[in-house]
């Protein structure tokens, strides 16, 4: 893996011999460890007394702007994306999913990192993130290990007006349900606070695409980094964000970029 911007002596080294794919053409690169990588998406220091949450946003995007094929996100992943994945979950304080993600992707509670244990205990974290779902009708199998065998319990953001019964279900199952909205939906920036009241301040959402959406149109992302994968699938699958078009583009500012194997992992913050 090799950064590419803010631009290192490493990025302006000359030109190895290689084929594309090899990760040696343009510049030298070397394996990234989990240290690193860690320190590469570090969330901001939070300015003095203002403890406010900060939601960044993972997400991939394949060359002709697919967020999925046949469904899922994997078939466009990588196996660097994944650790970069990984390591995400790992900073975080929660995970906020959407319930037809949770549905399609297959999703499991997170796991113990060993690596990232010592750094979790001394941020005052949990061994791993919570995961957060936003589902306004909770439509939602109970009986997966997200909900019966997490090491911390399973979040449920859901509506003011949801089915008293599907409530009930969700809390035998173990999950802590939170309301985050007036009758039967989900207030993006409620959900955000409600995190924030229970001490989750670094947020991660893997989308999908439509929960991604509702979260820029509500302003409250800070950050995205956007895994740029260099497939093509043609056909007419979800963008990275899908819903109503915002009165006027929202622009981020380019943080970081690394590369591997052509693919490209960017990081944007919100300006």
């Amino acid at each position: 893996m090799r950064r590419l911007f803010p631009v290192t002596d490493e990025t302006a080294a000359p030109a190895r011999g290689g084929t594309p794919g090899d990760g040696a053409a343009g510049g030298g690169g070397h394996e990234w460890g989990l240290a690193e990588l860690a320190a590469a998406y570090a969330y901001p220091e939070p300015p003095a007394g203002d403890p406010r949450p900060w939601l960044r946003a993972n997400m991939v995007s394949s060359l002709d702007g697919a967020a999925q094929h046949e469904g899922r996100s994997q078939p466009i992943s990588s196996a660097a994306d994944m650790r970069i994945f990984g390591t995400l979950r790992a900073l975080a304080d929660v995970v906020l999913v959407g319930a037809e993600t949770v549905r399609q992707e297959g999703y499991r509670p997170a796991r113990a990192r060993a690596e990232f244990a010592a750094a979790r205990a001394a941020a005052g974290q949990a061994p791993v993130p919570a995961v957060a779902i936003v589902s306004a009708g909770l439509e939602l199998d109970f009986s997966l290990p997200l909900f019966t065998s997490p090491l911390v319990p399973t979040l449920v953001l859901t509506g003011a007006a949801a089915d008293p019964d599907r409530v009930a279900a969700a809390e035998r199952a173990g999950a802590r349900v939170v309301v985050a909205g007036a009758g039967g939906t989900v207030d993006p920036a409620r959900a955000v606070d409600a995190l924030a009241a229970l001490g989750h301040t670094r947020l991660l959402t893997e989308g999908g695409p439509r929960l991604l959406g509702q979260l820029v149109a509500a302003r409250v992302l800070d950050e995205l980094c956007l895994t740029v994968s260099p497939m093509l699938t043609a056909g007419d699958a979800q963008r990275i964000a899908r819903g109503p078009s915002v009165a006027v583009p929202h622009r981020f500012a380019l943080v970081s970029l690394l590369e591997e194997d052509g693919f490209l992992f960017s990081r944007y913050q919100r300006v």
